[in-house]
């Protein structure tokens, strides 16, 4: 089993529900406003459930430049939306806002998220700074919030950074459960929409064997079979959007034709 609110699916995929820039980045289409939000995600989330998909996860790629913490205005617009969207839902869902955990299990908790996914562990050089997030705060906010069933995955090598750790990477991911009760382990390319390490997934995925392993971005056609042969299951966005772009809108027959594959293999 891979995660309890999947039942006994094998090999999950989890895809992403990018929701558009929020009010306070500056790509904010002020003149849409948060209708415009909630019908695009919405949109999304109906073509990836009629694609098959196991679980969505709703992320805010769009408010680029990221921060490493979340405002006030973001999280109270990511909060209205996913509990918006919520009335579509038929599988279950995840919320992930980008870079900030204590934000995300806030989020996550309060909508009846299944899980959410951050960078908890680790210190990094990357495009917002030097990275160094807290892992201990949105753990005890997860216990103080009565949500204790809400699953935490762990992205252990961000995009857009490099670790300043210079531990194997298996290392690092064997410690992080071990000091920082991880419930999955995530391994990620170096940017959104290209592929984890080969090596790296199978390192992480050889060392780690009592939680699940997922590849966290840059997962398509081409490499699937590969990856569900060494991952518990992957996360997914780019390679189900129109063009493959990673900021256009889902394409329905992407999906249908990516979860075909999926469930030849499981």
């Amino acid at each position: 089993m891979i995660f309890d609110f999947l039942g006994n699916r094998k090999k999950a995929v989890i895809a992403m529900a990018h929701i558009g820039a929020m009010p306070g980045s500056p790509m904010y289409d002020s003149q849409g406003g948060m209708n415009k939000l909630i019908d695009d995600v919405c949109s999304d989330i109906e073509k990836l459930q009629a694609g098959g998909v196991d679980t969505i996860m709703f992320g805010n790629e769009n408010d680029r430049p990221y921060l490493l913490k979340a405002t006030p205005e973001s999280i109270a617009a990511m909060t209205s939306i996913v509990t918006a969207a919520k009335a579509i839902l038929k599988v279950p869902f995840g919320v992930n806002y980008l870079w900030d955990p204590t934000a995300s299990v806030a989020i996550g908790a309060v909508t009846g998220a299944s899980f959410v996914r951050e960078i908890f562990t680790g210190v990094f050089a990357s495009d917002m700074g030097v990275w160094a997030p807290d892992c201990a705060t949105p753990f005890r906010l997860r216990r103080n919030l009565n949500r204790p069933d809400m699953k935490l995955l762990f992205n252990i090598n961000a995009e857009f950074a490099h670790a300043l750790d210079q531990r194997p990477i298996e290392l690092r991911a064997k410690s992080a459960v071990f000091s920082s009760m991880a419930d999955a382990i995530l391994v990620s390319g170096p940017i959104t929409g290209q592929p984890a390490d080969a090596s790296d997934l199978r390192k992480v995925a050889e060392t780690i064997t009592d939680i699940p392993v997922l590849a966290n971005t840059g997962v398509n056609l081409d490499n699937v079979h590969d990856v569900m042969s060494v991952a518990s299951g992957c996360i997914i966005g780019t390679h189900f959007k129109i063009d493959g772009d990673t900021w256009n809108q889902v394409d329905g027959d992407r999906v249908k034709r990516f979860m075909d594959v999926v469930n030849a293999l499981r």
